[in-house]
Formats: C-alpha cells, sequence, structure tokens
C-alpha cells in the first residue's frame, strides 16, 4: 500500500512523549532517526511512503532543518522530505491557500500573519521566560503566582493542595532546576478548566489571553481585515473567552482547532 503523503506536525513535541523532545533538542540526526524508527515506522509498516512533510520548533534555522530532513531521509530512504517550523504548519493547518493571521495557543505561543504562501510577519516570541503571553506556561505561571502569594481565596487553595500534593520548595525546584519548566508551568492550567466560574480563575484566563491579544494581535495592522484562526489545547479548551475577546476587540473569529492534524492532512490531500 503508498501513502502518498505522510505529515508530521512536530512529533517531537508529543507532550505523552517527552523522549521525543529529547531527540529533537539535542538536534543529532542519528538520534532523531532513532526514534522515529522505533515510534513512528511500526505504526505506518504496511505503507510506503512517498513524502514526508514535518513542522516543527526550532526549524526555522535551516541548519535544524538540514538536521532533521537528513534524519527523515534515514527512516525513508526515497522519499522526499519537507521540513518547515511549527508556525508554517499552524498557518497551513489554519488558513489553507488563504489570507489570515495564525495564532499558536498551546504550552507555548506564536501569532504570524500568513499571506496565503508564506509567513509575511512574526510577532516576536520570547520564549516563557519573557514572552509566550496566553500560552498554558504563561497561564500555569499565574496559577503557582496565586498560590505561592496567598491569593488564592481558602476555597481555591484548599482545592490546589487537594489536588497537587506539593509545597513551596518543590514548586521552586521544579521551575528552576528540573528539565522542561515551561511544560510543567503549563500542567497547571488543568486547574483552570477544573474550576471555571470562580472570578479568580476566569480573571487569570481572561487577563493570560487579554495580554496575547493586546502585545501580539494588535501588533498586525491586518488583524481588523482578515480572520484570526487559532491552534493549540488552550485556544481550543478556553474558545469561549476567546471569542469573547475576539468581539471585544472587533476582530473577525475564524477556526479553533485543538490540533493541527486535520487542517494539514486537508491541506496535503489535494
Amino acid at each position: 500500500m503508498r501513502l502518498r503523503t505522510l505529515t508530521l506536525p512536530d512529533i517531537f513535541q508529543d507532550q505523552d512523549k517527552p523522549e521525543l523532545m529529547y531527540a529533537q533538542a539535542g538536534l543529532d540526526a542519528e538520534g532523531i532517526a532513532k526514534v522515529m524508527q522505533t515510534e513512528l515506522k511500526p505504526s505506518i509498516a504496511k505503507w510506503t511512503v512517498d513524502s514526508v512533510y514535518y513542522y516543527g520548533t526550532g526549524c526555522k534555522d535551516p541548519k535544524n532543518q538540514k538536521i532533521v530532513r537528513k534524519a527523515i531521509r534515514q527512516v525513508f530512504p526515497g522519499a522526499e522530505a519537507h521540513v518547515s517550523h511549527d508556525l508554517m504548519g499552524a498557518a497551513l493547518s489554519l488558513c489553507g491557500n488563504t489570507r489570515g493571521i495564525a495564532c499558536i495557543l498551546g504550552t507555548g505561543s506564536n501569532s504570524c500573519y500568513f499571506d496565503g504562501r508564506k509567513v509575511a510577519k512574526n510577532s516576536p516570541g520570547l520564549g516563557f521566560v519573557l514572552g509566550d503571553e496566553g500560552s498554558g506556561a504563561y497561564l500555569g505561571k499565574k496559577v503557582l503566582q496565586y498560590y505561592l502569594y496567598n491569593t488564592f481565596d481558602e476555597e481555591l487553595r484548599y482545592k490546589f493542595d487537594v489536588k497537587y500534593t506539593t509545597d513551596v520548595k518543590d514548586i521552586l525546584e521544579s521551575v528552576y532546576k528540573r528539565p522542561l519548566p515551561n511544560r510543567y508551568l503549563a500542567s497547571f492550567t488543568l486547574f483552570l478548566a477544573e474550576n471555571r466560574g470562580h472570578y479568580m480563575i476566569e480573571n487569570i484566563i481572561e487577563d493570560g489571553l487579554n495580554d496575547f491579544f493586546f502585545q501580539h494581535l494588535c501588533k498586525y495592522q491586518e488583524s481588523w481585515k482578515l480572520p484570526i484562526h487559532f491552534v493549540g489545547g488552550v485556544a481550543y479548551g478556553f474558545r469561549d473567552v476567546i471569542k469573547e475577546l475576539c468581539g471585544t476587540y472587533e476582530f473577525e473569529l475564524g477556526r479553533i482547532l485543538q490540533k493541527p492534524m486535520d487542517g494539514l492532512i486537508k491541506y496535503h490531500s489535494k
């Protein structure tokens, strides 16, 4: 059986398999190929792959593209290997061949103006320490601040203590000394989702997403002319707040997807 196109939207950022992220972080072609051989190849063993499209974090850098492309060719010899960055993947998934604003709101955040062919404008991405407004890491950081500063009322503090068996020392070590602090911070968005309706929870969500709108979407003059699309777990989970903010800013809301795969499959199947 032949599979003309295999689309990989950053498999190395799979939150259920952090070892995949480490493989890409090392940017070693052999290491990446090994992970693909063990984690991906067996699941499509019955297929003959002609083309592979990969969209990954860090793959805006041509050097990183070359490394990932080499790994793909090791695993799928003879197949065409196309490598681009995750924001391009999001734009194609959300916009297809049409113009629009594409936004990622997941563990991290990013946005761009997509002109139907390429990412024409990109608001600076400063990472979870200085930026990532509206992301899971950004919102999770607010949850921990409310908890550690003793801002939560008695009800929320009790719920936090019941859900998370942790303390100040463990939290600080997880943020400042252990691997993947951005993912650790983002894990606390679940606390927000489980406690919707409480005014403090709603304030964290609304303020965090509004920071993304103000710091990034308002910087594109196209935001008032074109639909604004979103992809990512945070965007999908808090889509009601995003809809309200689009109304407040007089933006046209486009699509909100939890994951980019459906849009990418549709795009590459044309």
